[in-house]
């Protein structure tokens, strides 16, 4: 069924007098900002890409506290919207506890998790450490100094669980490499602090990192930023954030929330619920940025070797090893 907020007069008050109820999607940015160039730009071009390709509008909202998640949530289904697509983790208990009441609408949230899955809510999460193994080869492969960086946003193990993929793929390529991590807070202010990433990138740099990983929200903007005016290379997160700064960012670990939130809206009211779908390398869910604005830093050995990496993750020969298996990493201390 494809859902269509545009009607003629007449066809939407037979709608209307029947009963029936006109939908349009819904989406909730989290804290961090709907234009923070990472995961929550991410979900609204995927949310434009659907308004573009059906002529449909959806319903946004740029949260402000986290006091507004319930509220967000019991408002627009309130309203009729559906489905509602919550992004990041932080919704899943607000989701978990809304649901019930209203057991027509159905929910979408993206990297949360649930012990059980109500039957109208469906979870999506990606293979982050999938993707992120692959940008650590290339970071290892561009060092000059055998030190590497890694700048989180709040430290909770989602963000661990980048900085673990990075590390083991970075010491798959030079096992005496350095991986130098930091967090930027333990609340969710740590999404939206460039200059607390540009104070981190710099300590970093003072203690020889020469490539630094971002997987920090809108902090990272600060990253990347500090990272080129240094001239170190940077690489980016989420979104393909290789043209910020041309030519000083390595590239970019794609994580396809964009086609999360495009599949979800397209789907509409007859989307699956009540489960969980992971979105790793094989399913393109995550994956690296190659474009004209990193085309002089990757080098065709760079090249073969990610491609070659990718695929055997994806055939199953190389496991790498999730921070969640045992809230622990093998690569890196935290």
């Amino acid at each position: 069924m494809t859902l269509m907020t545009k009607f003629l007069g007449a066809v939407a008050g037979v709608a209307l007098s029947a009963g029936a109820a006109l939908a349009e999607p819904a989406l909730i940015f989290d804290l961090g900002g709907k234009f923070d160039k990472s995961f929550n730009e991410a979900a609204f071009n995927g949310a434009q890409r659907w308004a573009e390709e059906t002529g449909g509008t959806f319903r946004e909202i740029e949260l402000q506290s986290e006091a507004q998640r319930e509220q967000a949530l019991r408002r627009f289904a309130e309203a009729g919207a559906n489905p509602v697509i919550t992004t990041g983790f932080a919704f899943a208990d607000p989701v978990n506890a809304v649901a019930g009441d209203y057991p027509d609408t159905k929910f979408v949230n993206i990297d949360g998790w649930m012990p059980e899955v109500p039957a109208n809510v469906q979870l999506i999460g990606f293979q982050e450490h999938q993707g992120s193994y692959l940008v650590g080869m290339m970071a290892a492969m561009a060092s000059k100094s055998g030190k590497v960086g890694f700048i989180g946003g709040m430290d909770i193990p989602l963000i661990r669980h980048f900085g673990c993929g990075y590390a083991q793929g970075a010491k798959a390529v030079n096992p005496d490499i350095e991986v130098i991590a930091n967090m930027t807070g333990t609340t969710p202010s740590a999404w939206n602090d460039p200059v607390k990433g540009s104070e981190l990138t710099k300590a970093q740099i003072s203690q020889g990192a020469d490539v630094i990983y971002a997987a920090a929200g809108g902090t990272g903007v600060g990253v990347l930023q500090t990272a080129a005016d240094e001239n170190i290379l940077s690489i980016g997160v989420d979104s393909n954030q290789n043209h910020l700064h041309p030519g000083k960012v390595l590239t970019s670990m794609l994580k396809r929330v964009d086609v999360a939130v495009y599949d979800s809206m397209k789907a509409g009211v007859d989307m699956e619920t009540g489960g969980f779908t992971t979105l790793g390398l094989a399913e393109d869910g995550v994956g690296v940025a190659m474009d004209e604005n990193n085309a002089e830093l990757v080098s065709a050995d760079m090249k073969a070797a990610v491609e070659e990496a990718r695929q055997k993750i994806i055939d199953g020969e190389l496991e790498v090893v999730a921070y969640y298996a045992n809230d622990s990493c093998p690569a890196l201390d935290f």
